[in-house]
């Protein structure tokens, strides 16, 4: 990615890398990566399109990389429940409340957080930049599923590939 080499974009979220309990996301799966590499593409994509548009992004690229950062649970069970609810109200706000915990964010920080799941939950975000971030969320996400599910399709292929020709000999 080309953040790392944007010097603006790492001085904005410079403070939020070096948090201890943030760097926890580099360890929790998602998608077809991690936690931490999904939100980092959200916060830089969204802090590009927000810069171009000249809306505030410094706070795109703060609430953008602290939009996931919640832990869920630790049984299987309660697992198997923060699965469902990851599409609904309950991570944006635990979200919310540990960069509340950790960082200093201001309102437009806690709307983009908070309403980023928008429309799948009902918290309608306040500021164009809350709108970005949402959509920006939503482009990741998708590419990344598919990026998983091609990975898992080209297998399978390549498995009943080598079987036809297996039959064939």
């Amino acid at each position: 990615m080309k953040n790392y080499s944007d010097i603006e974009y790492s001085m904005i979220v410079k403070d939020i890398l070096e948090n201890d309990e943030f760097a926890k996301m580099a360890n929790i799966e998602h998608h077809n990566s991690t936690r931490l590499d999904h939100m980092m593409k959200v916060s830089y994509y969204s802090y590009v399109v927000a810069k171009a548009l000249k809306l505030k992004y410094r706070e795109v690229a703060r609430a953008g990389l602290l939009h996931d950062f919640y832990f869920g649970r630790t049984t299987d069970h309660d697992k198997i429940k923060d699965k469902v609810k990851l599409y609904t109200h309950s991570h944006p706000k635990e979200a919310v409340e540990n960069a509340k915990k950790h960082f200093s964010i201001n309102s437009m920080e806690a709307d983009i957080i908070e309403s980023h799941m928008f429309p799948i939950d009902i918290k309608i975000p306040k500021y164009l930049e809350s709108w970005i971030v949402s959509t920006v969320d939503k482009v990741v996400a998708t590419h990344e599923f598919y990026h998983k599910a091609s990975k898992k399709l080209k297998y399978s292929l390549n498995l009943g590939l080598i079987l036809v020709l297996n039959v064939l000999k």
